[in-house]
């Protein structure tokens, strides 16, 4: 049986989708029995290949059109498209780096080799030996003398017109995803590019890249419910991490100076287009630093991510064109509120005043808040989703950032802060409370909101206290969501379509 083009005949793809798919397994399978009971092995151990589809393009797409070369090559890759004229078979041939048309004519290859070609399926691997070319239309080629089935695919490709059009789905069969799906297979090599660009910059400025544990005794370094799992030997409960805050902060006291880690996190919270419970974040910490240094760093890092994964700095936000190269904005969270609100709001005023303000503009608060915390439910509430360039936001209150130091102007605020880009939260950062007098009460605060039901507040590390008793020096630290920013650099709204196998329900049944 011929597979043709499904481009040509979008009914022939509806007829294997559906209950067609069984029967269209069942061919596929047969077809691997019939190999297999006259000697061939349909999927053979390796296949050595001398280019990739790529490097084909790189070295000849200047090639004249109708020109044919003496060129041998090996190239392999899964087959897109098939077209059977009757005694010649073209077939678009995709790997990693790029797709190339096969010239595959039964003049070459002989009558029972042909043969087999015409066999072949769409979504089949195979290696291909033959030499470079193009067609009269310029289209660059290779001219087969041997095409070697190297995996036989039991199932269809999802077609082009119908695709994997449910982004669940997408999201769930992500190997089908990438296969059919260009922009797809994109996002995820921007995704790579940024993750190295980091690595690059970093190692440039002398930072150490570290690895610290996943299961902590403590869930500390931010504000999340974390997973919870058993250590039978030990018999005892471990937290999936929520941060890499506090054990690279033990390295600064253990005088490493310059340390960063791009990890796996995991958050027992929600999933939406922004969240997924577990995700990569790329933490760092400068000693002899402040909040001022980290800042600076983070424009680098993100700006030069950008030209590494783009070629440009400059990208698009809701239809208008932002310079990441051009200095990011940076302005005080209460000034933000202030302007929204119409008079100046400060986490200092009395707690009657801040909670009249939040009822005023719909803003719903608990009665153990302070007025640090309804500061920050007005910015979410009111500023936050009118951020659209890349901005810091500063100044958090006190209350809200026990590990941060207090702003050396202001009590009430801390030297903290947050950038924003298109109402989202990309990182964190501030200069580090290194005082563990100061860095207990801070704590002993947040273990009390945990008695009194703050699922996501932290407790006391009686460990990191005693690390910074051993003396941390001035330190600067940063935190940035990796998904954010190629979700950035990518033009997506989606984290899903940054992480590879994001977190989904259970599917129901598999067909």
């Amino acid at each position: 049986m011929v597979v043709s083009d499904p481009s040509e005949n979008p009914d022939e793809a509806d007829q294997t989708s559906g209950s067609g798919l069984a029967a269209e397994k069942a061919r596929r399978l047969a077809r691997i029995q019939e190999l297999r009971d006259r000697g061939d092995e349909p999927y053979p151990y390796r296949f050595d290949r001398s280019h990739t589809l790529g490097e084909i393009r790189l070295a000849w797409g200047a090639l004249e059109p109708g020109t044919e070369t003496e060129t041998e090559v090996a190239v392999a890759g899964r087959i897109m498209l098939k077209r059977d004229t009757g005694k010649l078979v073209f077939a678009t041939l995709q790997d990693r780096s790029d797709q190339i048309q096969l010239f595959i004519s039964k003049a070459v290859t002989g009558d029972d080799h042909f043969a087999d070609v015409k066999e072949l399926d769409l979504g089949d691997w195979v290696g291909v030996h033959g030499t470079v070319m193009t067609t009269r239309k310029g289209e660059l080629s290779i001219k087969a003398s041997t095409v070697q089935l190297l995996s036989k695919a039991v199932r269809p490709l999802p077609d082009k017109w119908h695709g994997l059009t449910d982004t669940d789905t997408r999201f769930r069969q992500r190997y089908a995803d990438l296969i059919v799906n260009e922009r797809a297979r994109r996002n995820f090599e921007i995704r790579h590019a940024v993750v190295s660009s980091f690595r690059r910059t970093l190692h440039a400025k002398g930072f150490i890249e570290v690895e610290t544990p996943v299961l902590h005794l403590e869930a500390g370094g931010a504000h999340a419910r974390p997973f919870v799992t058993h250590h039978n030997a030990l018999d005892m409960d471990l937290y999936l991490r929520i941060a890499l805050e506090l054990h690279h902060k033990r390295l600064i006291v253990g005088g490493m100076e310059r340390v960063f880690e791009i990890g796996r996190i995991f958050r027992n919270e929600g999933i939406s287009t922004r969240h997924n419970p577990e995700f990569t974040m790329m933490e760092l910490y400068q000693a002899f630093g402040d909040w001022n240094d980290v800042m600076d760093i983070t424009e680098e890092l993100v700006t030069q991510a950008a030209r590494d994964a783009l070629g440009t700095t400059a990208i698009t936000i809701r239809g208008e064109q932002f310079d990441l190269a051009e200095p990011w904005p940076r302005k005080r969270m209460v000034d933000y509120v202030s302007e929204a609100v119409g008079r100046e709001v400060h986490p200092s005023q009395p707690i009657d005043e801040l909670r009249s303000l939040a009822t005023e503009h719909g803003v719903r608060y608990e009665d153990r808040w302070g007025g640090g915390k309804l500061v920050e439910e007005l910015f979410e509430a009111l500023c936050e989703g009118n951020i659209v360039r890349p901005t810091f936001v500063t100044g958090h209150p006190t209350e809200i950032s026990p590990l941060a130091r207090v702003d050396r102007d202001d009590p009430w605020l801390t030297e903290r802060f947050e950038i924003f880009v298109d109402s989202r939260e990309l990182g964190n950062g501030y200069s580090e409370l290194n005082d563990p007098v100061e860095q207990r009460a801070r704590f002993e605060d947040e273990q009390a909101a945990k008695d009194a039901g703050d699922a996501e507040a932290g407790s006391v590390d009686e460990d990191y206290l005693r690390a910074l008793e051993y003396g941390m020096p001035p330190t600067g630290g940063l935190g940035i969501g990796m998904d954010r920013v190629a979700m950035l650099l990518a033009g997506v709204d989606s984290i899903k379509e940054v992480i590879l196998f994001p977190t989904l329900r259970p599917e129901p049944e598999i067909s």
